[in-house]
């Protein structure tokens, strides 16, 4: 006889293979993903680890569900940030604050996702969240260019340098090992609007909206 899921037992093991994930990003979240090992997810499921790898193909395949899943959310929180704002200049500044805010007040999760050394699988992950920052902070400059208000320039190399700036920037604030001399007694709005400076005069554009 062969064993056919119900409906039921689909629904079941979704959600429980979704709770593995909750609480392996909950360890990359503290520990970075050298923490997110199989032993240590089945522990604080109380499962055994067999249990855990008859939902995963091995630790690599979790890890980069984790990544998946962490890198989707914050791009589904900036993409909507800056859905809600108007105009080209108002749109750059919803990302880079977006990002830049939640990256700090995340560090260790924005830290893993952004930098931690890992497996090419998982780097393989990474390129393509850069990639969907690169295709939206390029739309937003093609629009500001299309409306007049940021000056002609290759969008491409543009997007890719803001982008750039932007993760470069934060390195010392989120490295949980070490960080940029003097850095540690700024406030985290003045770095972030250290960012949004950067990046507007980067694109040449010296509106009213660089800083508020």
């Amino acid at each position: 006889m062969v064993y056919r899921p119900t409906e039921k037992t689909r629904a079941a093991r979704a959600q429980r293979r979704a709770a593995l994930l909750d609480e392996a990003t909950e360890l990359v979240a503290t520990g970075g993903f050298a923490a997110a090992t199989v032993k240590a997810i089945a522990e604080r499921s109380e499962l055994s680890v067999g249990t855990v790898y008859s939902y995963f193909d091995g630790n690599t395949d979790l890890l980069a569900a984790v990544f998946r899943a962490g890198a989707d959310h914050e791009l589904a929180v900036v993409r909507a940030a800056v859905a809600g704002a108007h105009g080209a200049p108002a749109r750059l500044r919803a990302l880079v604050e977006t990002f830049a805010l939640r990256a700090i007040r995340g560090r260790q999760l924005a830290w893993s996702l952004l930098f931690e050394p890992v497996d090419p699988r998982i780097e393989a992950e990474r390129l393509t969240y850069r990639a969907a920052y690169h295709e939206l902070t390029t739309e937003i400059l093609r629009e500001g260019v299309e409306a007049g208000v940021f000056p002609e320039q290759h969008l491409g190399v543009t997007a890719a340098a803001l982008i750039g700036a932007i993760s470069e920037s934060l390195t010392g604030r989120l490295s949980p090992s070490h960080a940029v001399p003097g850095d540690e007694d700024t406030d985290d709005r003045r770095i972030v609007e250290s960012i949004m400076r950067f990046c507007f005069h980067g694109i040449d554009y010296t509106g009213d909206d660089t800083c508020r």
